[in-house]
């Protein structure tokens, strides 16, 4: 697996990228995309080693997809394979955002009809993620149960610690109910990294968090300040990104260093383009300070998700192999399925079916993506015509 040689890292390069400019629709549509070109096309690792990986990035904090693509990344070509699936993920909207944020400062760009196809483009690829983890890791009557608790919890109680409540009751429950799980032919995770790196990591992570905002306190730098602001943001928010728009709005807006008006701009900017909602930062970053403004924004933000991903990994597989552990794991992934169908239904269900012509367009990408076995990009396309034309009301 210690391929990281030039022609592996250009074909992890070559599929992140091409992820990062067809994955529209949030982070849970992201998870949609990754299993569809990871897991089923590439087969870079199987079923449950994805759904491991995705409970395991559900329970970090910062934006959940990118950590997994970040991971997938590492899996495939180690170190260097996470920094370049990272990259290619990431800095395509990293550059339409801070395009935005020069030339089109302050344009309120609204929903107009295709952002609003690309969010039903979002919801048919997150039912047909759903339902083909839900096949997998919901196959009996208590993970089904597991499941619905987890969904029910989600939807009640929208805070920021309920996922991780929620993921941590499940792995309880799972290792009482499943107490004899024994070693099985599923894909058995090695990435390679060192216990040595992943302490550093772990280190640098909680030591930036206490140290930023000492040194903002001593300085009088602008950068240091913002480093620290998206830094914390970053590091503190469970959920994905659309929960560290108010952390960003509360840091920026009533410091005058952002309108409201350029901050929901820009939020309508990070919505029409693809890949991690979490580089809206690099707006933000931009309207301050200018392009160099813009990629600090989107180093410091994504920098805890690295940081913690490479610093749980190797004790996150020797974990997930130990058979007395695998319980546990049973009833995270389904908890997991749970949270996905809470996110499905809140807010890319409620945002994007507003009538019988949403349904509809919906359940037709649905079948063209799940039976029809049509590439992702094609649904897109489909979504952008689609919702140009819905909004003619033809």
């Amino acid at each position: 697996m210690k391929q990281n040689n030039v022609a592996l890292l250009m074909e992890i390069l070559v599929v992140s990228t091409k992820l990062g400019l067809t994955s529209f629709g949030g982070p849970i549509a992201h998870l949609g995309y990754f299993h569809e070109e990871y897991v089923r096309k590439k087969k870079w690792l199987d079923e449950q080693g994805y759904a491991n990986l995705v409970a395991l990035c559900q329970f970090l904090p910062g934006p959940a997809s990118s950590q997994v693509g970040i991971g997938i990344g590492v899996l495939r070509g180690g170190f260097l394979g996470g920094v370049v699936a990272f990259l290619g993920f990431t800095i395509p909207s990293v550059i339409v955002l801070i395009l935005f944020a020069i030339i089109l400062k302050g344009m309120d760009i609204g929903n107009v009809g295709w952002i609003h196809g690309l969010k039903i483009v979002a919801v048919a690829v997150v039912a047909h993620a759903i339902w083909g983890m839900a096949q997998k890791l919901t196959p009996d009557l208590s993970r089904k149960t597991i499941a619905l608790l987890a969904l029910i919890c989600s939807l009640l109680w929208q805070t920021a610690y309920t996922q991780v409540s929620v993921i941590l009751i499940a792995a309880v429950a799972g290792f009482f109910i499943y107490t004899e799980q024994k070693e099985d032919s599923s894909q058995v995770i090695q990435f390679p990294l060192s216990r040595k790196l992943a302490v550093l990591c772990l280190g640098l992570f909680f030591g930036l968090l206490i140290v930023l905002p000492i040194l903002r306190e001593l300085t009088a730098s602008s950068w240091v300040a913002m480093f620290d602001s998206f830094y914390r943001s970053g590091s503190l928010v469970f959920g994905g990104g659309h929960v560290v728009l108010p952390l960003l709005e509360r840091e920026f807006v009533p410091s005058g260093l952002l309108s409201k008006e350029e901050f929901l701009a820009g939020y309508g900017a990070a919505q029409a383009v693809p890949g991690p909602l979490f580089t809206f930062a690099a707006y933000i970053g931009a309207v301050v300070d200018g392009w160099a403004g813009g990629l600090l924004a989107t180093f410091a933000i994504f920098l805890p998700a690295f940081l913690l991903v490479l610093g749980t990994l190797p004790f996150w597989s020797s974990l997930s192999r130990n058979p007395k552990i695998k319980g546990a794991l049973m009833g995270v992934n389904a908890a997991v399925v749970g949270i996905l169908i809470s996110a499905f239904y809140t807010p890319i269900w409620t945002s994007s079916i507003l009538g019988p012509k949403d349904f509809a367009f919906a359940a037709l990408m649905f079948s063209m993506l799940s039976y029809w076995k049509l590439p992702p990009w094609v649904i897109v396309i489909t979504g952008i015509l689609g919702g140009y034309l819905l909004s003619l009301n033809v």
